[in-house]
């Protein structure tokens, strides 16, 4: 059984979703309902299996649904129609209660904008799960600090956000993903505001920790370069719906169609470039090459 399944998830935004929805089964297109109803279709249909245990990348252009998409997983947006299932429980019916406690012990989230809170220290924001879980406090600074250790934030622990780079708060928002051990990992483009550099090494940092703890991580990104590098499978969304899903070499060897086909030759044409360039294919050669073995 998937880890994560999602099965015929809808998502419109608007003010009449169920005559939007009946449009939609009925055969209308995105652009149709809005035209009729002003009502926009976020996702269309999607069902996708995730695995115990691996990096599922969903990617797209802006507005393909990625974010939308992934905000389901842990209901901070509600699907319109569908289901989705986390260890064999649908979490699109779960009460209040159980909602929060699925958000607390299930899945942490790892936002683009940090999602920090500016008036707590750094180990206060890594400890901010196991707080509200009610972890003595204790524990949880132990358990943070150690987190804290792992992604490089040792010195840190007493500054508070407004000091620190924007790797340096990514850091803190994965410390604060991991300290809440939870199954699942929801990523939300997590490294597109770094500086290309520091982003690689991120890419680098979450490929190693991955090979030790084989989290359930599902990664948006709308970077095809991040997604082949990070990728167990992907998943490319186009106007709220599945254009393809597999392996990078599935999606290299046969894309499913002409959207997809783009994102492939633009990276083809990208390597192309750096092959006319001796140099530069060296560096290439020599970075993949070093990935692969953290792999």
């Amino acid at each position: 059984m998937p880890k994560i399944e999602i099965r015929n998830v809808y998502k419109i935004f608007g003010r009449n979703p169920a005559v939007a929805l009946a449009m939609l089964n009925a055969g209308a297109t995105k652009d149709e309902v809005l035209a009729r109803e002003g009502s926009i279709v976020g996702l269309a249909d999607v069902s996708l299996a995730i695995e115990a245990g691996e990096i599922f990348v969903i990617m797209g252009l802006s507005g393909s649904g990625k974010s939308t998409l992934i905000r389901h997983i842990n209901r901070l947006v509600e699907a319109t129609s569908g289901s989705i299932f986390v260890d064999g429980e649908d979490v699109v019916a779960l009460s209040t209660a159980e909602l929060r406690n699925y958000r607390r012990r299930k899945v942490s989230m790892v936002f683009q904008s940090f999602g920090l809170m500016p008036h707590q220290t750094v180990i206060q924001n890594v400890a901010y799960g196991l707080a509200l879980r009610g972890t003595p406090r204790r524990e949880r600074q132990e358990i943070a600090a150690r987190w804290m250790e792992t992604v490089g934030l040792v010195g840190y622990e007493n500054k508070y956000p407004s000091a620190l780079s924007g790797g340096m708060r990514q850091r803190v928002g994965l410390a604060r993903a991991l300290a809440a051990d939870t199954d699942v990992i929801l990523m939300d483009e997590p490294f597109s505001a770094l500086d290309p550099i520091i982003r690689a090494e991120m890419q680098d940092q979450l490929l190693v920790l991955q090979r030790d703890l084989k989290k359930t991580i599902v990664f948006v990104t709308h970077d095809l370069d991040e997604a082949v590098r990070v990728g167990s499978r992907i998943a490319i969304l186009n106007a709220g719906q599945v254009a393809q899903v597999g392996t990078p070499h599935d999606i290299f060897a046969s894309p499913a169609d002409a959207y997809v086909e783009r994102f492939v030759q633009r990276y083809l044409d990208r390597g192309a470039l750096l092959q006319a360039q001796p140099l530069e294919a060296s560096k290439e050669r020599q970075h993949t090459g070093s990935l692969r073995s953290v792999r």
